[in-house]
């Protein structure tokens, strides 16, 4: 039986060196086009298989002043100026997540932000994930339409940490968004709630692809209230179209994610939780202590890691053929805005 092609074999079949067989079977750009080509087939034909941790290995024991390895994963961050400041919280707890599973699969992670006025350009990015060994790649939720279409995914394997990514179709990997409503709304039902009201803004909803809304519609048509309430679904919630909305329809247990509108309700007369509840959609997102989901960011994180990281043992890099979501069921949280509470 003879032996398995090597990177010093398959250099001293084609006449070249080891680095010029290794770089061309990365992918790198200072092999000319035509013998990284010629490598490939040659590699191809004698069964070489790569292993996508070993440049990885290489380049951080060449930085490292240390015998020590730790293979990176890069954490992807879109800059984008409008986007909201109660998303730092979420991406606090999706890196703190994905720093703790990288470091038990012997992993560190490193941050990077692309594109905008404060970050590095795509092609710049390709740069520094190539020299420094990258291969796996992590990407933190964009509030707008992603677009990581500038990499050169041949390179990497990458997970996406939110609903949906179309630029590329990357794995993802969120929140289950339907199932935790739909199970914390049998939950308020149980606790005496008939008449539940929920409020949301339109671009939320519409990134989602009206998963709570979605939710919260199904569930009405499962119940005999004859007088469901209308969502409120709207550019903008404020406190006038809620009012508005509130007094029209009375709602008696109200679910968002601004927890102002406690505020709001008790303007309108109400006293929660006696007369009224109040249920947060983004425990995150709170501002006064309440009941809510806990969308287990963490754990999204570290299951994103975990992916690549398990691509990143099978040999699989670049865009899926068919990607896949994985979503993670939210928790209830009680608190003391709705009846029957630990607290209360």
């Amino acid at each position: 039986m003879s032996a398995p092609p090597t990177l010093r074999s398959l250099a001293k079949s084609l006449g070249v060196s080891r680095t010029t067989v290794s770089e061309a079977l990365r992918g790198s750009a200072c092999v000319r086009p035509e013998t990284a080509e010629r490598i490939r087939k040659v590699a191809e034909a004698a069964g070489y298989r790569i292993n996508p941790l070993a440049g990885a290995v290489m380049s951080e024991l060449r930085r490292s002043s240390s015998n020590t390895f730790r293979g990176v994963i890069a954490l992807l961050v879109l800059d984008e100026p409008g986007r909201p400041a109660y998303a730092n919280k979420f991406y606090h707890e999706i890196t703190h997540g994905a720093m703790e599973s990288a470091k038990k699969l012997g992993f560190k992670t490193e941050s990077l932000t692309s594109s905008g006025k404060t970050g590095v350009s795509m092609s710049r990015l390709n740069q520094i994930l190539d020299s420094r060994g990258i291969q796996g790649v992590v990407i933190l939720p964009v509030y707008g339409d992603p677009d990581f279409s500038g990499l050169d995914w041949t390179r990497f394997a990458g997970v996406y940490t939110d609903y949906s990514i179309r630029k590329p179709a990357l794995h993802s990997i969120c929140p289950d968004h339907y199932r935790s409503l739909v199970r914390a709304l049998q939950k308020l039902h149980e606790r005496g709630y008939k008449r539940p009201g929920l409020f949301m803004h339109r671009h939320t909803d519409e990134r989602l692809l009206g998963r709570w809304q979605g939710a919260f519609l199904a569930f009405q048509n499962s119940i005999t209230e004859k007088r469901p309430v209308p969502p409120l679904v709207a550019d903008e919630i404020n406190v006038d179209n809620f009012k508005k909305w509130f007094a029209r329809h009375n709602p008696d247990v109200v679910i968002g994610h601004q927890s102002e509108a406690i505020e709001w309700m008790q303007a309108c007369g109400a006293r929660v939780p006696q007369t009224h509840g109040f249920f947060c959609l983004n425990m995150l997102r709170q501002h006064v202590p309440c009941a809510g989901l806990e969308q287990r960011t963490a754990l999204i994180g570290a299951r994103a890691v975990e992916s690549v990281v398990a691509m990143l043992h099978r040999n699989e890099r670049g865009i899926p053929e068919i990607s896949s979501l994985t979503t993670i069921p939210s928790r209830w949280m009680d608190g003391p805005t709705v009846k029957g509470n630990a607290q209360g």
